[in-house]
Order: structure tokens, then C-alpha cells, then sequence
């Protein structure tokens, strides 16, 4: 099937006007020299790769750490709606048996799947191994020590669907962990009260990730400058933000790409509150929530999960200058680089799966396709 007429995000991560061919679920030609005159005519619709969230909780009422599988079709239905055809859910800070039984559940799903369903390609592991004094939203009674042994039953669990494992460098026994798990998966820093030369250590160690920058971590500071610019001054590192509007102000969100160029990765880091009415109360990891005036929050105060999906945050960063091709990208390729699907998903690529949004001028979705349809 060809489609033509269209303002396509190609993968060299410029547009280009004219057409493309979908073979079964993969891509065929890009900007074919002869296009049959029975090519679907896209009217000059601006056409994106499929998003891919590598860091979302929940959604519609269910979380990904509930460990329920009806709940976890209901999550991959509401991202295929809104364009994430691909997805590495978060688990919470929670114990061991409870992260087991949703990873089994991932695994589960993965191999299963179904029609008009966001794909699972990852499992990002957010907890336990996280700083006491930077816990956030995540459960302090839950959180452990490093322990490499215990992640690697996990690992073994899912399936080698754990794609991401997060951990706070400060913490006993964080680099040799670091060392161990960066040969099996991406290492993110996360939850961190760690100083510039403790995080500098971790990225030259091995870790790639910088989770949710700027929230529950320390600003940077010209004289104590932490993990942002040891971050930044490593070009192996991808940084995720979470661009809803209320975690990150707008103009930190262009600090940022101006900080990691093309190492941004946008990510929605969203609950079950997504898709709720405003004024619903949840659970989030064993503890209270509620979403109130666009913002969740824990009964203490403290900011928590967003209530929005990835195509929120790119219409979002868009909205907040950052050009539209750099944005698209921290939402497609990079976040399939940071899970290793990269050479699957990510980009309008002949041999790569048909995973594309066709979108008006503005970025309002038309149409979803997964896996070519």
C-alpha cells in the first residue's frame, strides 16, 4: 500500500514532502521515484513516527504495577489512541513479589498482544533502589539497598523485558551494581541526592539515563553543580523530561534541549489518574492521591505522577518552543535507543515496523496505524 502527498519525518529526523509504501507491518519504499496512482492521498498531512513511552505508570484507572492483565490491555488500548504504539511501563518502589508479579504480567502481555493495542517493547524499573531523601512520589518503605542479585531474578522473570533499571549513585554498593547491570540493560539515574563528582563516577561506570530531569533530584547549582551537567557533559547519557507543564516549567524544558541537543527523551511519566476526572482519588505505589487542577499530588503535598499521555508532552514542548523536529525525535528514536528497539521502532525506515501518526498542521491526530494498520 502507498500513500502519498504527505509531509513525512524521515530518518534523518527532517520533514520531507511526498510518499511511502507499507508492506504487511513494515515499511516498504520512502519517497519512492514512482508512486501507483492508486496511492492513498494524505492531502499534505504532516506523517510522524508512532510515539514510544518509556516511562508511564498507568492510565484510565489501572497501573502498570496492579500486576492485572485486563488492566494492563486497558492501558495499551488508551496509549494506541493517542499515538504511543509502543511502550515500557514503569513499575513503582514496591516489594519484590509485587514487582514479580507484574513483570510476569509484561511478559505475558508481550508475547499476546492484540489488535488496535499499544506494543509492550520494555519494562522500565523505576524502585526500589532509590535515595531515602529524594523518594518523591515513590514509597519510603519499600526502598532497598543495591542489590544486583534480586534485580537479576527480576530480569529473569520478565523475560529480558527489563529495559531500564534506575538507581540513586550515592547509595553503598550503587557502582558495583552499575557495573554488573549495564551489560543486560540501560542504567538510569533517578531519585538522587548525588553530587556532581558521585554522578560523574556512575556515567563513566556505565549508566546512560537520566530519569524524569530536574524532579526529585538536586538543582544545579554553579557551585555544587550535581547530576544535570555530569549528565549533560557525557554524550552516552539520554536524559528523559516530563513535559505536562506542571513538572518542569517551560522554559527548563528548553534548557534542556539546549543542554542534550539530541539526547532528549520525552516521556509522560503518567498514573492511572490519566484519563480521570479532575478531583479523583487514587492509589499510587500503596499510597494515597489525588488529581486535582490538572496536578497529582500525595496526600502530603508532594507532587506525583502527571494525568497526561506522550502526545500531550510533545504537543506540549512544540507549544513551548522546542522545534518541532527535535521534539518528535525525543519522543520516537531516542526513547527506542534507551530500550534497544531502535533497529524495530522509532522512525519511518524501510524494514522497520509500520507504526506512524498521520496529523493535521496543528498536531491533531487523524490516524493511528500499528504494525501497518
Amino acid at each position: 500500500m502507498f500513500y502519498k502527498n504527505a509531509r513525512i519525518y524521515c530518518s534523518d529526523f527532517k520533514f520531507r514532502h511526498g510518499s511511502f509504501e507499507v508492506n504487511g507491518n513494515r515499511f516498504g519504499e520512502i519517497l519512492p521515484d514512482t508512486v501507483p496512482e492508486e496511492a492513498i492521498n494524505l492531502g499534505g498531512a504532516t506523517v510522524i513516527p508512532g510515539l514510544i513511552d518509556i516511562h508511564t505508570h498507568g492510565n484510565s484507572e489501572v497501573d502498570f504495577s496492579d500486576g492485572d492483565y485486563t488492566g494492563l490491555v486497558k492501558m495499551a488500548a488508551y496509549l494506541a489512541k493517542f499515538g504511543v504504539t509502543s511502550f515500557a511501563p514503569a513499575s513503582m518502589t514496591l516489594p519484590y513479589d509485587s514487582l514479580a508479579k507484574a513483570y510476569d504480567n509484561a511478559k505475558r502481555f508481550s508475547e499476546e498482544g492484540g489488535e488496535n493495542l499499544s506494543v509492550l517493547r520494555g519494562i522500565h524499573m523505576e524502585g526500589p533502589f532509590l535515595s531515602q531523601s529524594k523518594c518523591g512520589a515513590q514509597n519510603p518503605n519499600f526502598l532497598k539497598s543495591p542489590d544486583f542479585d534480586a534485580f537479576k531474578k527480576l530480569y529473569d522473570i520478565s523475560g529480558g523485558l527489563l529495559k531500564i533499571v534506575d538507581i540513586a549513585p550515592e547509595l553503598d554498593g550503587a557502582a558495583e551494581f552499575i557495573a554488573k547491570a549495564k551489560d543486560i540493560c540501560t542504567v538510569g539515574i533517578a531519585h538522587t541526592d548525588t553530587d556532581y563528582d558521585c554522578a560523574k563516577k556512575a556515567f563513566d561506570t556505565g549508566a546512560t539515563h537520566l530519569t524524569h530531569m530536574f524532579n526529585a533530584m538536586r538543582a544545579i547549582n554553579h557551585r555544587s553543580p550535581g547530576v544535570i551537567p555530569a549528565a549533560a557533559e557525557n554524550e552516552n547519557v539520554f536524559a528523559e523530561i516530563i513535559c505536562d507543564g506542571y513538572h518542569v516549567h517551560p522554559a527548563a524544558v528548553r534548557l534542556s534541549f539546549s543542554l542534550f541537543k539530541d539526547r532528549m527523551i520525552l516521556v509522560s511519566d503518567s498514573g492511572r489518574c490519566a484519563g480521570m476526572a479532575d478531583g479523583s482519588k487514587f492509589m499510587l505505589g500503596g499510597q494515597e492521591a489525588c488529581l486535582k487542577d490538572g496536578i497529582a499530588r500525595l496526600s502530603d503535598g508532594t507532587i506525583a505522577c502527571s494525568a497526561v499521555n506522550l502526545f500531550d508532552c510533545l504537543q506540549n514542548a512544540i507549544a513551548f518552543g522546542v522545534p518541532e523536529e527535535e521534539a518528535i525525535r525525543a519522543a520516537t528514536y531516542n526513547p527506542s535507543c534507551a530500550i534497544g528497539a531502535e533497529t524495530q521502532v522509532g522512525s519511518i525506515e524501510k524494514g522497520k515496523v509500520a507504526d506512524f501518526i498521520v496529523c493535521d498542521e496543528n498536531y491533531n491526530i487523524k490516524t493511528v496505524c500499528i504494525k501497518g494498520k
